[in-house]
């Protein structure tokens, strides 16, 4: 009987969460400690992102294939992150977000490990798929487990620190991975994850608290999932198409019109279906939510947008890859310091809806000045500091107004929407850039740069009008859990 009973608990051990240790849940601290430890995913998640790039010309000459085959490395990752966010917010809801995000760590670190290990590109693509399938759960819930660990009040500090160690990945990418592939290699690029991810493994099992507030699902809606991942792949690839992957114009029409007609059928399904629907509707028709989703889509694609210019700019004027790496630090440093350190120096009446109209104000002064600035390591330093402290300024504050007005048993749909509106700014930020650029003749490089400029300037104002017209407050907050 002993033994019995004994196998039977791994099944529940395996789809409960478990409550932190009591000496823990008591400190007056935890709550930091499980921001702490969320931070871990989020550091891994931009640093994978801006590091893998740096392998392509690697993974070329190994596998003796063109780059166009190299890019679906991260285009399926791409791919599959964004399609999978919100069903795996859903499910979070369901089944409980500290045990899904764990799960989503376990996934993404075994995937890095088999990406170091993989035989062939087409293996390491699809093992960048199951990567990015342990990414989503993982981000999907990141937001939502800071959310309902931190007290109403510090809600936007926490966020903060969320999104500077997003900004840490984000720009030790580029030095890390070049160290990486120059000493030892490509496959330790993918390699680095597995000790962090077992560090975060451990620390979210101890740290991380049980979700209390849940909206169960009683079949999961797979038809939806279906359209979702059709609407989000035709809608990237189509955008990809047009900033300069090889597909022909009919093509790139076909991949927009079967991602508008998928997005349509999706929304009239969950309108309509009889089952619990993947995406509530009504969450879109919450203005906090509505106006704050549009601000996290153009602010990411204002943060990426340089990413790509800036470079291209620098290179072509003579400076080295070195030299343009090192002044892109400038961008995420800005972020960092402002969403850590803006509290205190802001006026603490300034509200949230405030401080997104302060903080689009001053990315959008900063990138109209890289429309005019003469394009220099002088001049693009203190306009990609102001920008990215414009965007720390801004990123925490919507993010909260958008959390703030989403019911906590709905905190892992509203953290997988904040992640997929993320990853659709980032792709949109890097592609039509390169758009600009593509489409500009080599001999007027400065005219595509000046276009670059203007489109992350129309991103800008889109921000700043979604944050004017966004609620004076945030509406309502999520349930602290335990």
């Amino acid at each position: 009987m002993t033994p019995r009973r004994s196998g039977s608990r791994w099944p529940v051990a395996l789809t409960r969460e478990r409550a932190r240790p009591e000496g823990i849940r008591s400190r007056p601290d935890a709550w930091w400690l499980a921001v702490g430890t969320v931070c871990f995913g989020a550091f891994m998640g931009q640093l994978d992102a801006s590091i893998v790039t740096l392998t392509y010309g690697s993974l070329g000459t190994e596998f003796h294939t063109s780059l166009a085959a190299v890019e679906w490395v991260s285009l399926a990752y791409l791919l599959t992150l964004v399609a999978l966010l919100v069903p795996a917010g859903r499910l979070a809801d369901a089944h409980g977000r500290k045990l899904l995000y764990l799960y989503g760590f376990a996934v993404f670190t075994l995937a890095s490990a088999a990406c170091g290990l993989a035989p062939s590109l087409p293996a390491l693509v699809v093992f960048r798929v199951v990567q990015a399938a342990g990414a989503a759960l993982m981000q999907a819930n990141s937001v939502a487990l800071v959310t309902t660990s931190a007290p109403r009040e510090r809600m936007r500090t926490a966020l903060g620190v969320q999104a500077a160690a997003q900004a840490l990945g984000l720009a030790l990418g580029p030095t890390v991975g070049g160290a990486l592939v120059s000493t030892l290699g490509w496959r330790w690029v993918f390699g680095v994850n597995v000790p962090i991810g077992l560090v975060a493994l451990v620390a979210g099992h101890y740290l991380l608290p049980r979700t209390r507030t849940r909206t169960p699902v009683a079949a999961f809606d797979w038809a939806g999932l279906g359209l979702l991942a059709v609407a989000t792949t035709g809608a990237l690839l189509g955008v990809s198409a047009v900033s300069g992957l090889p597909v022909p114009a009919w093509g790139v029409g076909l991949l927009f019109a079967v991602a508008a007609g998928a997005g349509w059928a999706f929304v009239a399904r969950q309108g309509r279906s009889p089952a619990p629907p993947l995406l509530d509707l009504a969450l879109l028709r919450v203005r906090a939510v509505a106006f704050g989703l549009v601000g996290a889509l153009s602010g990411y694609l204002v943060l990426f947008g340089p990413l790509v210019l800036v470079p291209v700019v620098l290179t072509a004027r003579g400076s080295s890859e070195l030299t343009a790496g090192l002044v892109l630090t400038a961008l995420p440093a800005g972020f960092a310091l402002a969403a850590t350190g803006g509290d205190p120096l802001l006026p603490h009446s300034l509200t949230d809806r405030g401080r997104c109209v302060l903080g689009a104000v001053l990315f959008t002064a900063a990138v109209a000045a890289l429309a005019v600035v003469p394009p220099a390591v002088s001049w693009l330093v203190p306009v990609l500091m102001v920008t990215g402290m414009g965007l720390g300024t801004f990123t925490p504050a919507n993010n909260t107004l958008i959390m703030g007005a989403i019911p906590a048993r709905a905190s892992g749909t509203g953290g997988g929407l904040v992640n997929m509106a993320r990853g659709l700014g980032t792709a949109l930020g890097v592609a039509l850039v390169t758009l600009a650029l593509h489409l500009s003749d080599s001999r007027v490089q400065a005219a595509g740069s000046r276009w670059s400029a203007l489109i992350l300037v129309g991103a800008s104002v889109v921000a700043l009008v979604s944050a004017w017209l966004g609620p004076r407050r945030a509406e309502q907050g999520p349930v602290r859990t335990r």
